[in-house]
């Protein structure tokens, strides 16, 4: 691996005698990592996986695997019993420590690791905000959350300005996993190496005190932000917490409950420059509570994270916001509503609407079930509204495909499991047998986890997986 030459002068000179460790881990074979998605599994199903997995000290739900395992060829890896995340980024949720209930926003969130995380911590309630400024990484977050079977999350396209105007002082907690110059990811990235340049950190510095300043005026008295980066530069990490310390006053950091795990590092007092004045005991503090991770000291790659708290009396003071897609949006008539329980009764064993009702809100021809505190008025631009229930085809209903993934075995009336080679066939958009008393909407899964809808007639099941997410080949 050949280093950008003005990155290395910069590290040998932070890390001293620790610098050829550091070097000789980037060379080093990365590590990999996957996270049970506990809004399906509990975690007696981890030892039922099968793959060979090794725990991660610092996140409960995650796990180490061999490249060799290859879980994210898995049909279980389609049906959202896992995330693949890089190990040392499940610290990130792990140190919001989201709590039921609570409003959370995730503020730069694709491709979806750390909003995945945050959801299963929710538990299904609350409501968390997923923004990503980038449309095409917005699609990709918009699909995780879809496979992993979240129901509670409105994923957004937008620019934090934009976000902070519809959100004022609304969350409970905020994730700013800021957009950074990637240093952490150079042995898993290469592209990373390529794009760096000292310039490219200056620019990064920027964006992120921006991001920060949005976050600060979204975020309720006595709320939490975490900032984090995946990066080594201390202008992206030691210097912005300092930055954001003296811009925004009141704010202190708070210890994690992890921070003791063997290999974990603190912020550093001598990667601040001598230019930003003597440090406050505060800032000293701070600077002690955040974390860093190093390559050449735990299983994973560069990460900083620190846990800031807001000035004010904390408290869970749920109100509802406003917003809106710019598509068309109503909310289901009567008439509607009477269909729609016709529709879902012919596939659910319990089909009571009347408690969800009024959260039932059409975008154009797609039906989605928003989650609670959230009403469509105002101008975002809005990917993914809650969960997306149906669509309306030719004046009749079909089940989205979010629904299944929101759906268990034991809500429907038609279920068929099928075995590895059954369920390929059907990942790859075959028609495949069923049983021969189905009839109409199945759900098709695999290990007790649906996959997809398929219409059964005759002992054969008509696949309605989705085209876009079919496997080109078994």
């Amino acid at each position: 691996m050949v280093l950008p030459e003005m990155f290395t002068e910069r590290m040998e000179k932070l890390l001293g005698s620790e610098y050829n460790a550091f070097i000789s881990s980037l060379n080093e074979e990365k590590t990999s990592g996957l996270r049970i998605n506990t809004l399906k599994l509990d975690m007696a199903y981890a030892s039922q996986l099968p793959f060979k997995l090794d725990k991660i000290l610092w996140a409960d739900e995650g796990f180490y695997y061999s490249e060799d395992s290859r879980p994210g060829q898995h049909p279980l890896h389609d049906a959202g019993a896992y995330y693949i995340q890089e190990p040392s980024a499940m610290a990130v949720a792990s140190l919001l420590e989201p709590g039921e209930g609570e409003l959370v926003c995730d503020l730069c969130a694709a491709p979806g690791g750390k909003s995945t995380h945050i959801a299963a911590k929710l538990k299904g309630t609350g409501l968390l905000v997923s923004n990503e400024i980038s449309a095409q990484r917005a699609r990709i977050l918009s699909q995780n959350i879809e496979r992993l079977g979240i129901c509670n999350a409105i994923v957004c396209n937008e620019t934090p300005e934009r976000l902070a105007a519809s959100f004022p002082q609304y969350f409970d907690k905020i994730l700013v996993d800021a957009p950074c110059s990637g240093e952490g990811m150079f042995r898993k990235d290469m592209a990373a190496i390529k794009e760096w340049s000292p310039e490219n950190v200056k620019m990064c510095a920027m964006r992120q005190k921006l991001i920060l300043g949005c976050a600060d005026a979204m975020l309720k008295p006595g709320g939490i932000i975490v900032y984090s980066t995946c990066t080594f530069a201390p202008a992206e990490d030691e210097e912005m917490l300092i930055w954001f310390l003296r811009q925004y006053e009141g704010y202190r950091a708070e210890a994690w409950q992890h921070s003791r795990v063997e290999g974990f590092g603190t912020g550093q007092e001598s990667f601040v420059p001598e230019s930003l004045g003597k440090l406050s005991e505060r800032e000293k503090e701070a600077l002690a509570c955040a974390i860093r991770l190093w390559p050449h000291k735990i299983q994973g790659e560069g990460h900083f994270a620190v846990r800031l708290r807001k000035p004010g009396t904390y408290g869970i003071n749920v109100k509802s916001v406003s917003v809106s897609n710019k598509v068309k949006h109503y909310y289901a008539s009567k008439k509607e509503l009477k269909e729609l329980e016709v529709f879902l009764g012919a596939i659910f064993i319990k089909t009571d609407i009347s408690d969800y009702a009024e959260r039932l809100i059409f975008f154009g021809d797609n039906l989605f079930l928003v989650p609670q505190f959230f009403k469509p008025e105002l101008n975002i631009n809005i990917i993914r509204a809650g969960l997306h229930i149906a669509v309306r085809k030719k004046g009749r209903f079909e089940p989205a495909h979010a629904l299944c993934r929101a759906a268990r075995p034991e809500d429907v009336k038609q279920y068929q499991d099928c075995d590895y080679d059954t369920i390929l066939k059907f990942l790859h958009g075959e028609v495949i047998n069923c049983n021969s008393g189905f009839k109409g909407w199945v759900l098709i899964g695999y290990n007790g986890l649906g996959l997809g809808w398929g219409k059964a007639q005759d002992g054969t099941v008509k696949n309605h997986y989705p085209k876009g997410l079919r496997r080109l080949k078994i």
